[in-house]
């Protein structure tokens, strides 16, 4: 894996949608097909990607496969991102969450 496969990932819409919707809260398969209007079979293959360049982590209970992210760099990233493209209110406001959220 180098930097510009994990960019790569990270370039792709749905991908990105899929990681913006995991730094909230973890999600089975089914619940982030719904959240993105995508099929389940494309949100799998997508999670599968992202698993390969370990941004995304999975977890069986029963039946129900439930992602995260793979840890709070991710998160990081995405931040940067949004600084960098000149969005700092919305690189504040995940901070945010994500401060509520470790709390909670």
């Amino acid at each position: 894996m180098d930097l510009s496969s994990l960019f790569a990932a990270l370039a792709d819409t749905t991908r990105m949608k899929l990681v913006h919707v995991l730094l909230r809260r973890e999600l089975c398969t089914c619940d982030l097909a719904a959240t993105l209007g995508v099929s389940e079979s494309a949100t799998s293959q997508h999670l599968r990607l992202l698993r390969a360049m370990r941004l995304v982590k999975s977890r069986r209970a029963g039946k129900v496969v439930y992602h995260s992210l793979d840890d709070e760099h991710i998160a990081a990233l995405v931040r940067v991102g949004l600084v960098h493209l000149g969005h700092p209110k919305e690189a504040h406001r995940l901070d945010e969450e994500l401060a509520r959220g470790r709390t909670a």
